[in-house]
């Protein structure tokens, strides 16, 4: 597309609607509007000039502020969606693996929560479609503030003092006529310079500016956002953002989820409460209305670090980093990461042990104690006796319509056994079913059955492991935002021509991107000092003279 070259011989690119040396205009549209349009200085836009190739759409879709307003309402849309139901994090089940959260939300919520999980609302932040939608945000901000940002920065950058007639003639605020003072250029110029504007003169004209800065807020606000943006982006990064929960029982060593090649210890886990006695009488009423209230609970922890060198995976000679108390806001902080306590389950099962004995005569063949967490596959007892555990189920929920038991979770919260018991006078074996409370013996009448003695608990703590790396590109986004708020609020772009025509003819026209009641408060005070002709706001239909008796001049 070739150039547009103005009367006054200026080269001006395609698409421009005002010459950006005189200001003349250079469309047909421009040509019959009553004011000029100053929005971007008049200047050419790519996404108004240029839609032939792939690249031209793409960007013209992009610089488009409908597209914009409709990503942004998609993003609030799929937000509120996603509040619906808790997310992933805060389930029962987040804990224990995908396909646990996935039967969570088709168990609770039904058809309604399989479909809810299925479109990703139940981990909706760290979903790749949503993070789609705030990457297009941030690719339009992108293109929508260099679409106009630029052009409007070489136009403020190059404007030139002395202006064509029909450009000052078809500003807002525009006068003409004659002054009372010969020197009315001169006390124009030392009023302009003591209401703080920059005045540049040439020849016969005069511009003063001030606050241009005030254009650029809302670039200045797209730049914090697309900050933010990124540093929303980055949390689907690896090392970047951790927000884990770990579960880990008294005497334990587990690898810390999201920390790789760091282990954490628990010692031993303690809760304390409030007595009502000494110092805390002041509770006494209080806890008889509420009984127990938590006072403190905590995990003594040891903190590994694999040594370097180590083979991927490897648990060997750990080196101790260090010994803390994690306790509710006094978290364990390391290579920045920080363990919070958060929730803590009293007295799970550790271990249950049983007697093999007769049915009729009680007679003991000996003891087993199952390990919860490693059960044993044969425990062997006196006399050549054995009990063979055929199936382990840590959290019986019953069985399902083959007649197969099933487990709701790989806590021990409610354990059942299928066991072979084995004796001499029964060697072919006899098969029982047992959960708390309860034998099955599904293949009749047994003569041996496992008597429940005792059983081992232990404490488990609930701990969250936290990183988070994008909070200070949070932070930075968030304070370059405010900043582009606070310049295009607080602030406005001011400025004044004056020209005098060789007949002495005064020509004076004032534009403000807002505000214009401050502007024209400055014109007068200027007006009044250096005698010049008054004006008019050519936006008010009929708009009467600002003073009695000024003349009204034909600005068409």
């Amino acid at each position: 597309m070739e150039k547009i070259k103005c009367q006054c011989g200026h080269q001006n690119p395609p698409g421009t609607n005002l010459c950006a040396s005189c200001g003349r205009p250079l469309t047909e549209k421009e040509k019959h509007q009553k004011l000029a349009d100053m929005r971007y200085e008049g200047t050419a836009r790519r996404s108004q000039t240029y839609n032939k190739s792939v690249v031209d759409k793409i960007w013209n879709f992009f610089s488009s502020v409908k597209v914009g307003i409709g990503i942004i309402i998609a993003i609030l849309v799929a937000a509120s969606i996603g509040t619906i139901l808790p997310q992933q994090l805060f389930t029962p089940a987040y804990s224990q693996g995908a396909d646990a959260v996935r039967e969570y939300y088709a168990d609770v919520y039904g058809t309604f929560g399989s479909i809810y999980h299925f479109l990703g609302f139940h981990d909706l932040y760290s979903s790749y479609w949503f993070q789609a939608l705030i990457g297009m945000l941030g690719i339009s901000l992108i293109i929508a503030s260099l679409d106009r940002g630029v052009p409007l920065y070489k136009s403020l950058k190059k404007q030139r003092v002395l202006r064509h007639e029909s450009f000052m003639k078809r500003q807002r605020l525009f006068g003409a006529g004659t002054s009372g003072s010969p020197d009315a250029l001169r006390q124009a110029e030392k009023k302009l310079k003591d209401m703080r504007y920059n005045v540049r003169t040439d020849k016969n004209g005069l511009l003063a500016e001030k606050g241009r800065f005030s254009r650029w807020g809302p670039y200045v606000n797209h730049i914090g956002l697309i900050i933010f943006l990124i540093g929303v982006m980055f949390r689907m990064l690896p090392g970047f953002y951790v927000d884990e929960q770990m579960w880990i029982r008294e005497g334990e060593t587990r690898a810390i989820p999201g920390a790789d090649g760091y282990y954490l210890a628990s010692e031993s886990f303690k809760v304390e409460t409030y007595s009502g006695e000494g110092d805390e009488q002041v509770f006494e009423d209080a806890l008889n209305e509420v009984g127990t209230v938590v006072k403190n609970y905590q995990t003594n922890s040891i903190l590994y670090k694999v040594p370097e060198g180590s083979p991927p995976g490897s648990t060997e000679n750990l080196e101790e980093v260090k010994e803390y108390p994690i306790q509710v806001n006094e978290p364990l902080k390391f290579d920045g990461y920080a363990v919070y306590q958060m929730d803590f389950r009293l007295n799970e099962l550790k271990s249950m042990t049983f007697a093999l004995t007769n049915k009729e005569t009680e007679e003991s063949r000996g003891e087993l104690t199952v390990d919860l967490d490693n059960p044993q596959r044969v425990y062997e007892l006196e006399d050549g006796s054995t009990v063979e555990l055929l199936g382990y189920y840590p959290d019986f929920s019953g069985f399902a319509e083959n007649g197969a038991p099933e487990t709701a979770t790989p806590i021990p919260n409610n354990p059942g056994f299928l066991v072979r018991m084995t004796t001499p006078e029964t060697p072919e074996g006899e098969t029982s079913f047992i959960v708390i409370r309860e034998t099955i013996e599904p293949f009749g009448d047994n003569e041996y059955k496992l008597t429940f003695q005792s059983a081992d608990t232990r404490n488990v703590s609930g701990l969250t492991v936290r990183k988070d790396e994008t909070l200070p590109i949070l932070i930075l986004g968030g304070i370059i935002f405010m900043i582009g708020v606070t310049q295009g609020m607080y602030f406005n772009h001011r400025r004044i021509w004056i020209q005098e025509k060789p007949d002495g003819t005064l020509l004076v026209a004032a534009h403000t991107n807002k505000n214009w009641f401050a502007l024209k408060k400055e014109l007068d005070q200027m007006t009044e000092t250096a005698s010049l002709p008054g004006y008019t706001d050519q936006q008010e239909a009929g708009s009467p003279a600002k003073k009695e008796g000024e003349k009204q001049y034909d600005v068409s």
